[in-house]
């Protein structure tokens, strides 16, 4: 456990693996259709994966204190309950009080006419050009549903009433994963593979529709490439089909020439038109979004998770049939990079664009992050593809060879760390970053090499050892000192200590701990709970996307945040005994 206990916290973690708060705190639930934000006072606000924002719901709320679990509050006189196999919940011991259909799927969206709430007893339906919601008062709580379609929302009516409340007890019980760790612990693995787990939607017809970012990424409805990547980290054990559906999501956005988006866009018809209007009107948005089926056109890192997601699920299941099925566009993407290497060390150079997950950064040159992508996808094509194709496999090894040794002389800086990104015949930002980590967890550099960058990310990035940052023990900053070039960030990420200029992301948190762990170092105990310790504090409910002092939170409920309880569960017998 860290140091860090200075603060009161909000929310209480119980040795059971709940939370508790004496007053409410907002509390977002996701399902595989059904998902929204619950503020236990009496307030919800309804979506639909796929389809978009449905109906605000008021209802006579709960009294202190609140007990939180994933996808449940329980309370005095009350409680939240999502089920798992129809886009309903229930309400407990609530009275309903309006019942709002939303004018927009989203901000984005057209404006339409509010459509009269159809009353029949005590049941109320709201209908939307884009799915429609019913509030079902009975003598014990208001029953609500939603669905692309009526249909859709009247069969998820037909859902037992005590079966739901089963389900959603059940699906605490299934992120419970450590049930034996201290309360803090327990809480964490619980919420951050809560987030990991939610993200598995599903279409009106049952079947997957990829891998959510986060509760706040349906609108439109979208996958990621590299948001995926790290969220399917505590799935590849536990959900390997849904990967491997994944994978054939994802694949659709691969282009010929091995180009990928930053993800790729699953709506329902009715989100699907009005975002295709935007798409082709708004200036910034056409220049963007090249194609109807892309969420930002032509990322750098995307490609190179597609392999990475491959070689992941081939090495969980031991089925290599995604490679055969894909093996062109993993072809393609080989091409692509290389034609990147102007060099002949084996390092691809990105151009200067704000197009991998640093979205608010004009990385260029050699950014370590992806030539850590890039040199683990090659040793995925040399270590799988040789039974497709010997001599080719042949190449990417001798390709990975070759980056493995440039990478030094490209990037290594004299204090043992690498740069961030540049050349050195033009600029290189040399500040210590936590995604180049992915150097390490690709095994791009040596053991003593990683040894090494670890002690320097626990001295610099850990906000316990660093007394220049100004705002004392709060996290692990995923980039220290801010950038020197102003000119390089844009947006958010142009303050100190905001977004990709020094946040603590606990994604990144959990990459750090795992290679702590990875590499038999002490000292995962602080990435791992340090940031869920502020979540606390904060009374931030669910795995937060990002955060820092000055400048608040995230979204949450964010699945790549699913990282810590990832790297926890799989280096479970490395843990220090005070947290497991």
């Amino acid at each position: 456990m860290s140091s860090a206990q200075s603060k009161s916290q909000v929310l209480t973690p119980l040795d059971d693996g709940q939370l508790r708060s004496s007053t409410p705190v907002l509390v977002p639930f996701m399902a595989p259709r059904l998902q929204g934000d619950c503020r236990p006072e009496g307030r919800i606000e309804l979506s639909l994966w796929g389809a978009g924002k449905l109906v605000n719901l008021t209802f006579t709320g709960w009294s202190a204190p609140f007990t939180y679990a994933p996808n449940r509050v329980e309370a005095h006189g009350g409680g939240l309950y999502v089920a798992q196999s129809a886009p309903a919940l229930f309400l407990k011991g609530a009275k309903l009080r309006t019942f709002i259909p939303a004018r927009r799927c989203a901000w984005w969206g057209t404006t339409a006419k509010r459509e009269p709430i159809e009353r029949q007893e005590g049941r109320r339906i709201a209908r939307t050009g884009w799915g429609v919601a019913i509030a079902e008062q009975r003598p014990d709580g208001i029953f609500v549903t939603a669905g692309a379609t009526i249909g859709e929302a009247l069969a998820a009516l037909e859902l037992d009433q005590t079966k739901l409340v089963a389900e959603a007890n059940a699906y605490v019980t299934r992120c419970d994963a450590m049930p034996e760790a201290p309360a803090l612990m327990r809480s964490m693995i619980s919420q951050s593979l809560h987030a990991a787990f939610s993200s598995i939607r599903q279409d009106e017809h049952g079947d997957f529709a990829g891998l959510a970012a986060g509760q706040a990424y349906s609108a439109p409805a979208r996958t990621y490439y590299r948001d995926g990547y790290w969220t399917l980290q505590a799935l590849l054990d536990r959900e390997p089909d849904a990967v491997r559906a994944q994978i054939d999501l994802l694949a659709r956005g691969v282009q010929d020439n091995g180009e990928a988006p930053s993800g790729v866009i699953l709506t329902g018809r009715g989100q699907a038109e009005e975002w295709e209007k935007v798409r082709v009107t708004d200036p910034r948005i056409k220049e963007e979004h090249l194609r109807p089926g892309d969420w930002w056109s032509d990322h750098f890192d995307s490609p190179l998770f597609f392999i990475l997601t491959i070689g992941d699920y081939i090495n969980a299941t031991g089925d290599s049939s995604p490679l055969s099925l894909y093996w062109d566009k993993v072809v393609a993407i080989f091409n692509r990079y290389c034609s990147f290497d102007e060099t002949g060390t084996g390092l691809p150079i990105k151009p200067r664009h704000d197009r991998d997950w640093a979205d608010n950064v004009y990385r260029h040159g050699y950014v370590a992050y992806d030539l850590g992508l890039w040199i683990g996808a090659l040793d995925v094509i040399a270590k799988h593809g040789a039974a497709l194709d010997k001599a080719f496999a042949s190449k990417a090894a001798a390709v990975a060879q070759k980056a493995r040794a440039s990478l030094d002389e490209a990037l290594l800086q004299p204090g043992g760390t690498y740069a961030d990104y540049g050349t050195k015949a033009d600029f290189v930002e040399d500040h210590v970053t936590l995604d180049s980590l992915t150097l390490l967890r690709f095994k791009a550099v040596s053991p003593e090499r990683a040894k090494g960058v670890l002690a320097k990310v626990q001295e610099i990035l850990e906000s316990r050892n660093n007394g220049e940052q100004p705002y004392g023990d709060w996290g692990v900053l995923c980039a220290y000192p801010p950038f020197k070039r102003p000119k390089d960030t844009r947006e958010k990420s142009y303050f100190a200590y905001r977004y990709h200029n020094g946040s603590d992301w606990p994604y990144l948190s959990g990459l750090y701990a795992e290679q702590r762990l990875a590499y038999g170092l002490d000292g995962a105990d602080y990435p791992l709970l340090r940031w869920w310790e502020t979540c606390l504090e904060e009374g931030w409910m669910g795995a937060v996307e990002y955060f820092s002092p000055p400048w608040g939170r995230g979204s949450l409920l964010q699945g790549w945040s699913s990282m810590p309880a990832a790297a926890a569960l799989a280096y479970k017998d490395r843990l220090p005994d005070a947290i497991r």
